[in-house]
């Protein structure tokens, strides 16, 4: 929980105005490459058997050629029967490579999408803490799943039917010549009246494509917020009006799709229509060359089979062009994560921190605002430093800046100005990793996970033994209720932890922190929200947890702090006060008239 949340806003223009389009409007798909690249025995399997079918597929008609002049025509039932085995096995080729293309071809679709799906994840698991603020993880979901799968059936499908089709084109159009040269010159002249209306058309898709993403994803995100947040809804009687809000954003998905897909709609028509007039021409045309004698009966029919060849080839490549330019809208929106790049990252030569750990933290004149040196301060000058084995609390008013303290700590946040040092080394100058090793965080309200009891405690060190396990366990008084589970460690706490108490929640974590057994232990407000039985037993644990290490603490309740080493008191990101619990009674300030107002609330009436 931090003390000054960075407001998420909805973009208005994001489903409203697609992005301007780029000239080479498919570059995106270029990115693809290194994904698909990486698995050349099986690309190379698919083309190979790619070539043997459709080179297969082409030699049929020219069977067939043969067949009607030296069979038909001639009468020779011989020759009608050699040429239809001939047929036959060249079909089963035909069938055996196609077959084994689909599967190569799949199997690399698949491997791809579960390799870019997992790209995409790492990386955003990679990136910084702002990045999340400003961005809606329903939103972020939608492009780790729906776009991923659409570029699967760019590469599973669209990618094979585009190769194999300009195959068969280009094969084509060499038989065509080898056949008739004259009629193919009016093929020639008749391909860019098709072509250019269909390429000019197709421009319009991708920008489509990409609204009509856009506006699943949020549609998406706001279905992974309040799916996340029933409780909330129904206590609020928000349950029509965020109905009525769905429906709305819903329409507004169904009408981005309807759009795109009736411009996809008009480009099949035109194309096949298009297609439809040169094919009319061009038998017309061979007709008036069989009738003048300068090609045979064989050699039309030959001729027509590989034009319509060619011609439903083209209509494939028209089609996978138009499909192409959604995968490439989808495909821009994953790359976007992937070129994202985290604010906060590891030093280009990093420092190593001493061995064994000091448990030490010193807060050198800090300076730190979420918006940069332009924002609005949270913190100002923040000085104070914690020795080994010492507790320092945070105490004040909400706003205050305590949690954004033990934020910067960790390094979620870069401060605006200033130095923090851990173990006398500046956390700039370590690595991430090696930095957030020397912390244990026991946050207000917990994280849990969808999992057992003991996958969430072993989150804190996922190699740990059950053995280990059960002893964070008895120490953060987890065992006695585990044990009356009915699978004890095993039992799994439903998502968030919905299944368990605030209290055994809390006590959870306080097991996980056990675990990492980290030198610096940081509580933000870890027993405010439980009641007396609650707070009794999670302070219990914590005070097992706090044993000989470093604490900073951030408490609402100050009996929880009593005995802590220095208390600072904050007010407006400054700390106003400090000293212990006595010390600053004594002074009667801002802290002495918040301990007298607490302690007088909690004595017995």
């Amino acid at each position: 929980m931090t003390d000054q949340a960075v407001p998420i806003q909805a973009d208005p223009e994001k489903i409203a105005t697609p992005p301007r389009l780029s000239p080479k409007r498919l570059r995106p798909l270029r990115r693809l490459s290194p994904f698909v690249f990486a698995y050349p025995v099986r690309l190379g399997l698919t083309v190979l058997f790619l070539l043997v079918s459709a080179v297969s597929s082409l030699a049929i008609p020219a069977v067939m050629g043969g067949a009607i002049d030296e069979g038909f025509v001639a009468q020779n039932l011989d020759k009608v029967s050699s040429y239809g085995a001939l047929i036959i096995g060249v079909a089963a080729i035909m069938a055996l490579a196609s077959g084994a293309r689909f599967y190569f071809i799949s199997v690399i679709g698949e491997r791809v999408l579960a390799d870019l799906r997992q790209a995409a994840f790492s990386h955003l698991l990679a990136l910084d803490t702002r990045f999340f603020d400003t961005h809606r993880v329903g939103e972020l979901t939608s492009r780790l799943n729906g776009d991923v799968a659409l570029v699967r059936s760019a590469i599973g499908s669209s990618f094979s039917l585009a190769l194999r089709s300009m195959v068969t084109i280009i094969g084509a159009l060499i038989m065509m010549i080898l056949t008739s040269p004259v009629l193919t010159l009016a093929v020639v002249v008749a391909a860019p009246a098709i072509l250019i209306p269909v390429v000019a058309y197709s421009r319009r898709l991708r920008g489509m494509s990409r609204k009509t993403q856009d506006a699943l994803a949020d549609l998406s995100a706001m279905a992974t917020e309040m799916l996340g947040s029933t409780r909330t809804v129904k206590a609020f009687t928000q349950e029509n009006e965020q109905s009525r809000i769905y429906e709305e954003r819903s329409e507004a998905s169904y009408q981005a799709e309807v759009k795109r897909l009736g411009a996809r709609a008009i480009l099949v028509g035109l194309v096949i229509f298009l297609g439809t007039c040169a094919l009319v021409g061009l038998v017309w045309w061979g007709a008036r060359s069989v009738f003048a004698g300068t090609v045979t009966a064989g050699q039309l029919t030959q001729f027509l089979v590989y034009a319509l060849m060619a011609s439903g080839a083209l209509t494939n490549v028209s089609e996978v062009f138009g499909s192409l330019q959604t995968v490439a809208g989808a495909t821009e929106r994953i790359t976007e994560i992937l070129d994202t790049e985290a604010a906060i990252r590891d030093p280009a030569r990093p420092q190593d921190l001493p061995t064994p750990p000091l448990g030490t933290v010193e807060f050198d004149h800090v300076d730190f605002s979420y918006g940069g040196p332009a924002g609005d301060p949270v913190l100002h000058d923040l000085s104070f430093t914690v020795d080994r084995g010492e507790t320092v609390a945070l105490v004040g008013p909400s706003g205050s800046g305590k949690s954004t303290t033990l934020s910067l700590l960790q390094r979620f946040y870069d401060v605006t100005s200033g130095t923090i040092r851990v173990d006398g080394k500046d956390v700039r100058d370590v690595r991430l990793s090696a930095l957030r090793q020397r912390f244990a965080y026991v946050e207000q309200e917990p994280t849990i996970f969808a999992g057992s009891v003991a996958d969430n405690i072993r989150f804190g060190k996922p190699e740990a033994t059950m053995d280990e396990v059960v002893t964070a366990a008895k120490a953060a008084l987890v065992h006695d209720f585990v044990s009356e589970l009915p699978l004890g460690y095993d039992t799994m706490v439903g998502e968030r932890g919905i299944m368990l108490s605030g209290g055994q929640k809390q006590r959870l974590a306080i097991a996980r922190a056990i675990l990492k057994n980290a030198p610096i232990l940081l509580l933000d407000e870890a027993t405010s929200a439980l009641d007396a039985q609650s707070e009794r037993l999670v302070q219990q644990a914590l005070e097992h947890l706090m044993s000989g290490r470093t604490t900073l603490v951030i408490a609402h309740r100050l009996a929880t702090i009593r005995d802590a080493n220095t208390i600072l008191v904050l007010d407006g990101g400054r700390i106003i006060d400090h000293g212990t619990h006595d010390e600053l009674v004594a002074k009667g300030g801002r802290y002495a008239e918040l301990a007298r107002l607490q302690f007088r609330m909690e004595e017995p009436a």
